[in-house]
């Protein structure tokens, strides 16, 4: 898809048929409240982060039903003609709010509240799950891939593993959450992620010998490189590294083996042959547990790929978004809906949130209110306004997500860095909180 291109068939075929009955019904153009959240965290997960805002935000400008669209619709059938007409004019009008992307959430976290006709906004559905479900699963991964690294630094390379688009929306996720650059070039032309690379192991391959390769790259890429060293022998690799680079050479990866046990062997190496200052740098099916058990290995950087771009073993947020509130029969008041289907329910009600900081600035609650609560030293507000009347107006740079984030897990309980047995580290209240 172009960066222009028609977002508007991202769509499940039941939002037009349910379009098509609302406009028969005169429900369509009812005032209503949609809410996305989660009703739980993953399996030992501690905390999620919101991410795709940026992206859902583009969608939304360019959600519109062109001809090609219109084309398709007539000619699938089962949309009649009111309905195809409705669709050539729809431009959404309504108000849309959100978490600041790169914050933290938690279970019942309002994170996005759309609020317009149900026609209009029954719509987004799809696209806006699509989106928030995918990057906020790779954005909760990568922080805490983030947190177990423990500010060293982190490259995002896993577009192979992964559908093309998705693995450009992961590389901005892993971004905004802690990653310093990514293997992908359109997420670095498309968003502006610091991009890296190197060499893999068939450019030593192609080469008659590892040495030959190894000055190639150098001549290549100046002696800041990275050199792969795993492809024959580490040992002799890494001592052809340094005779060739000599001190100054950047570093050398280590992609395969006991990564915790080859740190240690290639440091003392580099520093006996004079490199003290050359990094090392591990690859290699890394996950947030793999990174925590390196942190006393003398690593000075990580390159993770698979366990990234599918979420650690948690591919969707699982995040829901769900109508909780409708205009009464004949009246622009809004009075609260709720499924009640065992095991999903819902609550009903436009709702707003806020963190409950105690003395020292750390989180202590999510507060979930039924109105816009009023200021408080110690209450921060976390819903703020994307849409205005249509108008996009909560774009931002993705570096002021990416430094939201960095707030949002400072405050958090000392309790998030627990990567095993989690639960979420913060509770989260439906009512009004109790004064400051």
């Amino acid at each position: 898809m172009t960066d222009d291109a028609s977002s508007a068939l991202l769509t499940d075929r039941y939002e037009l048929t349910m379009l098509q009955g609302a406009l028969h019904s005169g429900a369509a153009n009812r005032r209503t409240v949609f809410e996305m959240f989660a009703r739980r965290l993953p399996e030992n997960r501690g905390y999620g982060v919101v991410a795709g805002t940026g992206r859902f935000l583009d969608a939304l400008e360019r959600f519109r039903f062109d001809s090609a669209a219109l084309d398709y619709l007539a000619d699938a059938g089962g949309l009649d003609d009111t309905t195809l007409s409705w669709l050539a004019d729809y431009r959404f009008s309504g108000d849309v709010w959100g978490y600041g992307e790169g914050e933290c959430y938690f279970p019942g976290s309002p994170i996005l509240v759309v609020e317009g006709t149900f026609a209009e906004s029954v719509l987004l559905e799809t696209v806006a799950l699509s989106i928030f479900n995918h990057d906020s699963a790779i954005a909760s991964a990568a922080s805490r891939m983030s947190l177990a690294a423990g500010g060293r630094p982190m490259i995002e390379m896993g577009s192979r593993r992964t559908h093309e688009m998705s693995a450009v929306a992961a590389a901005r996720a892993a971004y905004l959450t802690g990653f310093s650059s990514t293997s992908n070039l359109e997420a670095g032309r498309r968003f502006g992620v610091p991009t890296a690379g190197t060499s893999a192991h068939s450019f030593v391959l192609v080469h008659d010998t590892e040495r030959e390769a190894f000055e190639a790259q150098l001549r290549a890429l100046g002696g800041d490189t990275t050199l792969l060293v795993d492809t024959y022998d580490v040992e002799e690799a890494v001592r052809t590294a340094v005779e060739l680079g000599g001190s100054g050479l950047g570093g050398v990866r280590v992609d395969s083996g006991d990564l915790s046990s080859a740190a240690f062997r290639v440091r003392r190496q580099l520093d006996e042959l004079g490199a003290p200052k050359s990094r090392v740098i591990v690859t290699g099916d890394l996950d947030e547990h793999a990174i925590q058990a390196l942190a006393v290995a003398p690593v000075d950087g990580y390159g993770v790929g698979t366990a990234l771009v599918t979420g650690s073993g948690a591919p969707t947020a699982s995040l829901v978004y769900k109508l909780v509130a409708r205009s009464a029969r004949g009246t622009h008041e809004l009075e609260p809906v709720a499924k009640r289907s065992v095991g999903k329910p819902s609550k009903g009600g436009r709702k707003w949130a806020s963190r409950r900081l105690d003395a020292s600035g750390a989180a202590a609650a999510e507060f979930v209110h039924e109105k816009e609560p009023q200021e408080e030293p110690r209450l921060r507000p976390l819903l703020r306004r994307l849409v205005a009347g249509g108008e996009v107006v909560g774009r931002e740079p993705i570096d002021e997500a990416r430094e939201r984030h960095s707030r949002s897990i400072a405050e958090l309980p000392e309790t998030v860095h627990r990567m095993h047995r989690a639960e979420p580290v913060i509770p989260t209240r439906f009512e009004q909180p109790d004064p400051a």
